[in-house]
């Protein structure tokens, strides 16, 4: 909206954008002014030409609003200059007048026309695109409102994009997309009526390599700046195509605004810029297409006129500039007032495209509105500006006044004048220009208002600068002057006055300019008169001026004096003199009236006036020519004008003008000629056609013009004329004709044009206006409707001049009666009306469409559109399934023709495929908005039949397409039955239950979810869910990793293929009780006495218990002085608190303190040291003295065997009894000797010794009596003993022999029982004082060594034992239990090296890692677990034992592995749960995590036989996934890769997509395409290629036997040789005698064979015990060696397993470590052994039993108590273990660990079975006995026949092998075989990854009936778990007891046991037994022998 600055009156524009009105003939249309103003204005409506517009009557109106109504019309009415023309609208008001744009008004008339669409064909994937084909006649009012699929809108997604052109693309064509029906719905933009397209069909096919086909392009595109452009490019072609955009041949970058979209190139807010030629190139592999187009970017027409704002004065001059954008040479126009302006004297238009307009001395007239006009092509714009013309005349603002001055000083006079334009300023004194010189100055300025101020400044003031002073402005507008006097002081007197000439009648001034000051008077006289002396003078005395007023001649003309009185009596004067000069004065003579012909006098007389006088004429402003013969006369102050012949020519306005010196003047006077009218053109009887225009000719003359009237009487009959109403259609125009700008019907009738001038008699004439009219259809439906087999008429009406012809067409095509011989026309005329029928009998389908009736007569032609719909009932619906589930069908149909009729519903019929129609359940009147419905309240699995009708109004269709459809599986409704808990463990709970009751299954159940949850108060009430497949009436699953001693919820539900079922009742059950997790905290002791402790401690959290308690225990053990440390001891007790007694005094303790349950015991407290209080000691632990020589007593003694504290010194007494004396002699309490002086000869003294501390002295030793003598026998001081030393140091053993003479020293050493001389060399050396060094002191150095000394009077021998200590053994690790997070370690340790265990090192390592962690670990700990590992990874492990030499051999690395597998598939699981055309969903349900958290899950795909995989987005597992956007009809291949922690575990399927139809595919197969040319050739290739592959296979066949038979030698070699050097180690144990086992009872034995094999394998000498178990004789020459005795040959015999390998499984038992038993070492004797480990060379001796079989036979045995009277000592350890060089060195190990007492016992027991005769009866029980590896991931051992596997809990756990021993019993020998259950040792992988001879399979036998008593409870102990895969039978009933860690179940089988013959003997005198040892960590546990159903027994005897 625009609006003018002036605020007093304005116009602006409302709506400056309106340039087109489009409207339907149908409706009209009402199109404002767009222009107003205030004051409110007049508002005109023009046509383009600048004609009026006038009304039309129903027609065409303007509203006195302004409003223009053009009224609906029918076709007929249509005109041109009213229906399709360029108006435009003018706004006046007092401020101006504005012209509106030119607006085009068009109407547009119904026509008829149909769109359509046409079938397109795709490939799949690629995309199709659907036009909607509109007739060129109307698209440009036509637009696609919405495309239908099936009678459904769709709305643009991402599949279907509907374009701003009204094209459908369909992206990602899929095969469904082909069963649907496209259609478009377009509008009428100005009818509104709507049109339905035909329906089309997308025929998909599948993708075949092609080149790209252009679907969708562009030519040519406009648009306007700003705007978004849309520039369509869309390809077909597969591969699917790739695109890129250039413009004008450069390739255009994308970017924000230029976006390469689906459709085409987006462009966003288009600038000028963007236009230019667009490509698109659109390429794949197999060839290139483009599309070439052009865009044109237009900015919006615009007229932008400067200035904004005009204000300008009368005068003045204007200049507006136009400025122009968005077109290149417009036509450009300039308007004022709404009128065109054209160039001319004060107006100029400049400028190449005439944009500049300058307007010079602008009038008032010029005020107003000024408009810019632009036009391009169609498109105009305008601006317009006021002009607004001010009255500028100047106007004096302020200015100087009336001063007195002074000479000399300077003046400065101001004038400021505001004037429009500015006014120029001149200044006057005394009426003379003042000439700029030195001191007269003249400068101005222009202020911000826009006045302009002008200075005069003087600067030396003379008196001659006096005067009056005037400031003139002038500009265009007018003049303006100010005057004011200024008086310089000085002499008075008058400047000198020019002579005046005066006008006659007119007024003059007489100035006397004074100058000087002061004066008194300025007086005028005339004649010596003091004037004024009448009224018309007028003396201005205070500036000297006269005025006379209307001068007349004879009066004012003479000499007037100025007078100035000077001073009072001085004064001066001077004179001017006054000519009066007289103008003419012309008589005045009147106009006056004469006829044609006469003549004319027409006199001019001046009456007064000067002479001479000159006087001249003019006509009309002009000199009289000389062609109208007038003649003049002059006679002296006279003039005439003669006309002697009057005609029309001299009419008009004559001037007598006279002049003299005075001045001119002028008179006029008019002649006027009369002619009376007539006649130029008479009238006469017309004809005019309806809706045109006519002009009714009538014209006359005379003079005056005359005036012509026209009369109107309607009709034919008798005339009665009344005046005409002109108006805009009916208008007179200059010639007196009769206008009629649109004949209407009723303007038919008798015209009268009257001619008259006043001047004789009026003259008129009449006519006849007959109003002919043209056809016209008058009557005509629109639309109608028929229906099918019907009669249909439909009939027009036509009104017009007669003859009319109507004639019908039909789509355009005239009827051809002949030919269309349905179709008849009837004719018949009513009145002025013609009524035309046509008939059309039968109606069908193909008569819908268009009809037109044409009328036709002489002058002119209508038709009429009739639409045509047939309609009959509608075509069956095309019915489908979309979705199935059990209770419900999903169904959606494809809407065929509806027969012209509105669907009304559809019905919908369903049956059981086993009923009628006649039964059938329907739903009847489904809406028709709906293409879809769902049938529920169906039943699950069950089969029905479909099928549906549509109806509308006209009835009912025939049947759809009949479907039968099965239901889907429910969910339960049942839940399982029987659900039972069972507590297993502390940390597991079995539940058992069977399965819902039939008829609620719903169908067959897959699985099931067990939900558990914490019970107990601020547990979690969230159920945790476990899923796991079903597999029969009866199930069973343990939950494992429960909290311990913890109350848990459970509920189970049924799975089916459908879902879950409800949950069953809540069960309630608690775990087992576990040892408690945490240590006993702030432990504190105290030392009481010198031989008790007090110790406190708190009890452990409830939380931490992890059961009930039942008490403590404190473990403790003494530190001795030399660093060894003392027997471990425990106690137990109920409080926390315990004091310890029978100390040892003085003695530093450690403790440890642990809390246990009857799970056992918990972890221990860190140790804490305590020192018992110091006491008197005690007696010396030995005295010797001897005499030296007659009066010298030697003494020495060894420390106390109890210090009891710090010896302070030593106090020797020696007494003589007669007479009793006793001395006392101190000694340091370092020394060891004392020398007894000045003694009597051969006096006895008594001496002894005693030690003191700070406690006191303490106990005396034993009393030595002593004789000095003078011949002493030789003696040795020191004594004899075991001297003790770490290895690798210098030890010296004394030998301080006393006697006279001096005794001599030697040393011998005990070598195989004989004494020889000690060798003395460089390491080895005997001292003078006797005493032996050895340097370097090494293990063989051990040993007895003999000190002997001797003199002449007699000798004596010591015997030291030397032990060299040695670093202590490498321990025995196993794995005793995994957790997914952790694992507890177990050892026993090795030989301490003759020093105390000090600790342990512990060093852990993640497989395939190089770094690896260590912890130090207590020396009394037997285990350790650790925390925090990854679930289902492989560990190192190795462990160090220190003792006070230093760090021992670290023991063998072992490996284990954490709870967890990979990830694995279960093979019961689908894995595609659904396929269709384009996507797939997979059921991932079927993955199992392997105990461990799914880490990350990959998915990939591709299409078969391509290299490009496609990655699903898919982070994490879910129970399900859907492929999307799949093609139709292909094969795939699908890879899925889910890792954890435990590593990855892939699987990879096929599958194919199914057709469009919903049908499979054919399976993979390469095919070949040949011609039959090339047949003969393929065959021989073929045959060729198989012979090569027979060939090949069986090339590869004899290599792979020979490489199996290799291997089969060369491990029958390796078992050989294992064999043997396991049996030459067990017959090694022969040579101990029983009195050296008697002797050696207390000694720690360590048996190492973790690499000896035992083999096993069929021979010829087999022989076959009961149904499946077989004897092997092994001899001396099965070991590859011949016998040594050949008087004795030793056989061993072992039963095994019969097995269907051909090699029976080993058991490694290799590598019998020396140095860890005596018995072992070929030189071993009675005294105590020498440790041989670190020797530089050992042997092994062959045994030589006197027996020749042994017998290994097995029972069930609950182990007995133990023997009285037995020491707790150390545990040892046991192990099987694999063989580290084979390739698979990971195999799980059998690991041995003791339950009770002692390994010594058990090690002690297992010697005396083997090599003592009364011990071949005694039983070894094991129990507890697990596989290492406790992986939830149980895997066979070569077929899954032997799935025999066991995996513990707490606190039996895996990798442990408890043995036990008990007294042998004589009712337990012979040759009893009983069975035996034995786990088999096996690791997480494909198969068992152990060798064969690590396998026990050997050890089974299933057949075997037990005659033992104790099976019982063996089998209580032993029972297997029941296996789902096993396939052998077994004798010993399964029996559940444990379940496994994993949802795989793992099992026990039944074993065998195996048999020897016996050997006689004598039973062993003294029984072992099993006892709570307070020393063994292990100990703890052996409460679980009775009660724990983890429990398992082994008997071996």
């Amino acid at each position: 909206m625009m609006f003018s600055e002036e605020l007093h009156a304005n116009l602006y524009f409302v709506n400056a954008s309106l340039q087109e009105v489009v409207f339907a003939s149908t409706s009209g249309t009402l199109v404002p002014c767009p222009a107003a103003g205030v004051p409110p204005v007049t508002l005109r409506w023009y046509l383009a030409t600048g004609e009026e517009i006038y009304d039309v009557p129903g027609i065409r109106h303007v509203h006195p609003n302004g409003t223009l109504q053009i009224f609906p019309f029918p076709p007929s009415s249509f005109n041109n200059l009213i229906h399709d023309n360029i108006y435009y609208c003018t706004a006046e008001n007092p401020s101006g007048k504005i012209r509106s744009q030119d607006v085009h008004i068009k109407a547009v008339l119904r026509e008829p026309y149909t769109v359509r669409v046409e079938d397109q064909k795709a490939m799949r994937g690629g995309a199709a695109v659907f036009k909607c084909i509109i007739p060129s006649s109307v698209e440009a009012y036509i637009t696609v409102v919405s495309w239908e699929k099936d009678t459904v809108s769709l709305v643009s997604g991402s599949r279907f994009l509907i374009t701003s052109t009204g094209a459908l693309y369909i992206i990602d064509v899929q095969n469904e997309d082909g069963l649907n029906n496209y259609r478009c719905i377009t509008r009428h933009r100005y009818t509104g009526e709507t049109r339905q397209s035909n329906s089309a069909r997308l025929f998909v096919s599948d993708p075949a390599n092609s080149a790209p086909s252009i679907l969708d392009g562009f030519e040519h595109r406009k648009a306007m700046a700003g705007q978004r452009v849309e520039l369509p490019c869309k390809a077909s072609g597969h591969p699917i195509p790739k695109y890129r955009w250039l413009k004008d041949s450069v390739l255009l970058e994308l970017d924000s605004r230029f976006r390469q979209t689906v459709i085409g190139l987006l462009i966003e807010n288009t600038r000028p810029s963007d236009s230019g030629t667009y490509a698109c190139e659109v390429w794949n592999n197999y060839g290139n297409a483009e599309v070439l187009g052009t865009l044109h970017v237009k900015q919006p027409l615009k007229a932008t006129i400067s200035p904004r704002k005009v204000k300008s004065s009368v005068g003045s001059q204007v200049s507006l500039a136009c400025s122009v954008t968005g077109a290149d040479d417009p036509e450009v126009s300039w308007y004022h007032n709404g009128e065109i302006i054209i160039p001319g004297n004060n107006i100029r238009i400049t400028g190449v495209a005439h944009e500049n307009l300058v307007m010079d001395g602008m009038a008032k007239s010029d005020n107003g509105a000024y408009q810019c006009f632009i036009r391009k092509d169609k498109m105009s714009a305008q601006d317009y500006v006021q002009v607004v013309l001010e009255d500028g005349t100047p106007k004096i603002i302020c200015a100087f006044s009336e001063k007195v001055v002074s000479p000399g000083e300077p003046v400065s006079l101001m004038c400021n004048v505001k004037g429009t334009p500015l006014p120029t300023i001149t200044w006057t004194l005394d009426d003379e220009p003042i000439i700029k010189n030195g001191n007269h100055r003249i400068s101005q300025i222009i202020t911000s208002e826009g006045n302009i101020v002008s200075y005069l400044n003087i600067t030396n003031t003379q008196v001659r600068d006096g005067g009056v002073y005037r400031c003139t402005a002038n500009n265009s507008a007018g003049v303006i002057f100010y005057q004011a006097r200024i008086n310089v002081r000085g002499p008075a007197s008058i400047r000198p006055m020019k002579n005046i000439t005066a006008i006659a009648g007119r007024d003059t001034y007489i100035h006397c300019r004074v100058i000087g000051y002061p004066y008194y008077s300025i007086k005028w006289y005339k004649n010596s008169n003091l004037l004024p002396f009448n009224h018309r003078q007028v003396a201005f005395e205070n500036n000297g001026t006269l005025k006379l007023s209307d001068v007349q001649k004879n009066v004012d003309e003479g000499e007037y004096t100025c007078n100035v009185l000077v001073q009072p009596q001085l004064s001066t004067s001077q004179s001017v003199h006054v000519t009066v000069k007289v103008p003419p004065f012309i008589q005045p003579f009147e106009s006056q009236r004469f006829s044609i012909g006469q003549r004319v006098f027409i006199p001019c007389v001046v009456v007064s006036g000067d002479l001479p006088i000159t006087i001249t004429w003019q006509k009309d402003g002009q000199p009289i020519p000389a062609s109208l013969g007038v003649t003049i006369d002059n006679i002296d102050f006279t003039s005439s004008l003669r006309i002697f012949n009057l005609s029309l020519m001299h009419n008009g306005n004559y001037t007598c003008i006279a002049r003299n010196e005075a001045a001119a003047v002028e008179h006029q006077s008019q002649l006027i000629v009369r002619v009376p009218p007539r006649f130029v053109v008479q009238p006469s009887d017309q004809d005019g056609i309806y809706g045109k225009a006519v002009i009714l000719n009538c014209s006359a003359e005379g003079y005056p013009v005359p005036t012509i009237v026209w009369k109107y009487s309607k009709g034919a009959g008798v005339p009665q004329f009344q005046p005409i109403a002109l108006n805009g259609r009916l208008q007179v125009l200059t010639n007196g004709s009769l206008l009629i700008k649109h004949v209407l019907e009723e303007d038919s009738g008798y015209y009268l044009c009257k001619v008259s001038n006043d001047v004789g008699a009026d003259v008129s004439k009449s006519m006849y206006l007959t109003v002919k009219i043209p056809a016209m259809i008058t009557s005509y439906p629109n639309t109608t409707l028929a229906t099918q087999g019907q009669k249909k008429e439909m009939s027009c009406t036509a009104h017009g001049e007669k003859p009319i012809i109507v004639r019908w067409e039909k789509e355009e095509r005239m009827i051809n009666f002949p030919e269309m011989s349905r179709y008849q026309v009837s004719t018949k005329e009513m009145g002025d009306e013609v009524i035309s029928t046509l008939q059309i009998l039968p109606t069908v389908r193909e008569d819908s469409g268009f009809f037109s009736c044409h009328a036709i007569n002489s002058f002119g032609e209508d038709r009429g559109i009739i639409q045509l719909t047939v309609q009959e009932p509608p075509d069956p619906p095309e019915i489908e399934i979309r979705e199935v589930r059990a209770r419900s069908i999903a169904l959606r149909w494809t809407m065929g023709f509806d027969g012209n009729s509105p669907i009304t519903g559809y019905d919908i019929e369903c049956k059981n495929k086993s009923d009628s129609w006649d039964s059938v359940q329907r739903t009847k009147d489904v809406s028709p908005q709906l293409n879809q419905a769902t049938i529920i309240d169906l039943h699950p699995s069950s089969t029905y039949n479909i099928r549906m009708y549509a109806k509308n109004r006209i009835g009912k269709s025939e049947t759809s397409n009949e479907l039968t459809i099965t239901t889907d599986e429910a969910a339960p409704d049942g839940p399982p039955q029987e659900v039972q808990l069972e507590s297993v463990s502390s940390q597991s709970i079995r539940v058992t239950w069977k399965a819902p009751k039939k008829h609620l299954q719903n169908g067959v159940i897959r699985g099931y979810q067990i939900g558990y949850r914490e019970y107990s108060t601020g547990g979690n009430y969230q159920f945790n869910i476990i899923s796991l497949d079903s597999t029969g009436d009866s199930e069973l699953y343990t939950l494992d990793n429960l909290k311990k001693f913890t109350q848990y919820g459970v509920v189970v539900q049924a799975c089916n293929r459908a879902g879950t079922g409800p949950s069953s009742q809540e069960l309630i059950c608690t775990t087992l009780e576990d040892v408690p997790s945490r240590a006993p905290e702030n432990v504190q002791a105290t030392a009481t006495s010198p031989e008790t402790i007090s110790i406190s401690w708190s009890t452990p959290s409830k939380e931490a218990l992890n059961g009930i308690l039942l008490g403590f225990r404190v473990i403790y053990w003494a530190n001795l002085l030399d660093g060894e440390l003392g027997d471990i001891k425990n106690i137990t007790t109920l409080q926390p608190s315990l004091e310890l007694d029978g100390l040892e005094k003085y003695t530093n303790y450690s403790i440890q303190v642990l809390a246990f349950t009857r799970a056992g015991d918990g972890v221990r407290s860190e140790q804490i040291f305590t020192r018992t209080k110091e006491d008197v000691p005690g007696p010396t632990g030995g005295v010797k003295a001897a005499a030296a020589s007659a009066s010298i007593v030697y003494v020495s003694w060894l420390p106390p065997l109890k210090l009891n504290g710090i010896i302070r010194k030593y106090t020797i007494f020696c007494s003589h009894p007669y007479p009793t004396v006793i001395s006392e002699f101190e000694a340091s309490p370092d020394s060891f000797f004392y020398k007894i002086h000045n003694l009597n000869h051969n006096n006895q003294y008594n001496v002894w010794v005693v030690a003191a501390t700070a406690a006191g002295r303490g106990n005396s030793s034993e009393i030595i009596t002593v004789q000095p003598l003078a011949k002493a026998p030789a003696r040795i001081l020191t004594f004899s003993g075991t001297v003790t030393t770490p290895w690798m140091k210098d030890i010296v053993l004394p030998c301080k022999a006393v006697g006279d003479p001096a005794p001599t020293v030697k040393w011998m050493k005990d070598s195989n029982g004989t004494p020889s001389l000690v060798m003395v060399d460089g390491r080895r050396n005997v001292y003078s004082n006797g005493s032996f060094i050895i340097r370097t002191v090494k293990a063989e150095d051990s040993g007895y060594y003999s000190c002997v000394a001797t003199n002449s009077w007699g000798f004596e021998e010591i015997i030291l034992n030397l032990q060299v200590q040695v670093p202590p053994d490498q321990p025995r690790l196993t794995v005793s239990k995994t957790t997914s997070s952790s694992i507890t370690l177990s050892w026993i340790p090795g030989d301490n090296g003759g020093s105390s265990i000090r600790g342990y090192i512990l060093q852990y390592s993640e497989d395939n890692s190089e770094q690896w962690g260590s912890f130090s670990i207590s020396p009394s700990e037997r285990s350790y677990r650790l925390e925090s590992l990854k679930c289902g990874t492989w560990y190192k492990f190795t462990l160090t034992a220190q003792n006070g030499v230093g760090p021992g051999r670290i023991s063998e690395i072992i490996e284990a592995k954490t709870l967890g597998k990979e990830p694995q598939f279960s093979k019961e699981h689908e894995l595609f749960a659904s396929i269709n055309t384009t996507r797939v969903r997979l059921n991932l349900i079927g993955w199992n995590d392997g105990g461990c958290p799914i880490t990350s899950f990959t998915l990939e795909y591709r299409p078969f036989g391509t290299n490009l995989w496609t990655t699903a987005q898919r982070t994490s597992l879910s129970k399900s996934y859907i492929l999307y956007d799949l093609q139709e009809a292909l094969w795939y291949e699908l890879q899925m890769r889910v890792c954890n922690s435990a590593g990855c575990a892939e699987k990879q399927a096929k599958f194919a997509t199914l057709n469009y139809d919903g049908s499979t595919i054919p399976p993979l197969i390469k095919s070949v395409v040949q011609s039959e040319k090339g047949l003969a050739t393929n065959e021989g290739l073929k045959m060729l290629v198989t012979i090569s592959c027979i060939l090949v296979g069986v090339l590869l066949l004899f290599v792979l036997l020979l490489i199996v038979r290799r291997r089969r030698r060369e491990q029958r070699l390796k078992r050989l040789r294992d064999a043997k050097s396991l049996a030459e180690m067990l017959m090694s144990k022969n040579t101990r005698t029983s009195d050296t086992l008697n002797k050696q009872q207390t000694l720690r034995m360590h048996i190492d064979i973790p690499r000896a094999q035992l083999l096993i394998e069929e021979r010829d000498t087999m022989d076959t015990i009961g149904d499946d178990r077989s004897t092997v004789l092994l001899t001396d020459a099965d070991f590859g060696e011949s016998s040594k005795q050949k008087s004795l040959t030793v056989t061993h015999t072992v039963h095994y397993q019969s097995v269907s390998q051909a090699t029976g499984p080993l058991v490694d038992v290799s590598d019998a470590r020396p140095g860890t038993n005596p018995t072992t070492r070929k030189n071993a004797k009675t005294g105590p052994p020498a440790r041989n480990r670190y020797a530089s060379q050992w042997t092994l001796n062959r045994p030589h039993p006197t027996i020749s079989t042994h017998t290994l036979t097995t029972d069930w045995r609950l182990p007995t108590p133990r023997a009285t009277g037995s020491v707790d000592k150390e545990s040892d350890s046991y192990s099987v273990s694999p063989s580290q060089d084979t390739d698979r060195a990971r195999s799980s190990m059998v690991s041995t660990e003791s339950a009770s007492s002692t390994y010594e016992e058990l090690a002690r027991a297992y010697e005396h079975a083997k090599m003592e005769e009364q011990l071949r009866h005694a039983k070894f029980t094991i129990t507890e006995c697990f596989i290492s590896d406790t992986s939830s991931e149980q895997l066979t051992a070569g077929t899954n026949e032997y799935t025999d596997s066991l995996t513990s809990s707490t606190p039996s756990e895996s990798g442990i092998c408890r043995f036990t021993a008990s007294p042998p019993k004589p009712q337990d020998g012979g040759g009893k075989v009983v069975n035996m259950a034995v786990p088999k040792a096996h690791r997480a992988g494909d198969l068992m990854h152990l060798p064969p001879y690590l396998r026990m399979d050997f050890l089974l036998n299933r057949g075997a009936a037990s005659t033992s008593r104790d099976l019982g409870l063996g089998q209580a102990c032993l029972e297997p778990q029941k296996s789902r895969t096993l396939k052998r039978p077994t004798v010993m009933e399964p029996i559940p007891m444990e379940n496994p860690t994993s949802r795989e179940v793992q099992s026990w089988q039944p074993g065998a046991g195996a048999t020897l013959p016996q050997r006689e003997g004598t039973e062993l005198g003294q029984a072992v037994k099993i006892s709570s040892s307070q020393e063994s960590l292990l100990d703890s546990r052996a409460h679980l022998k009775g009660n724990n159903p983890y429990a398992k027994s082994y008997t071996l005897v």
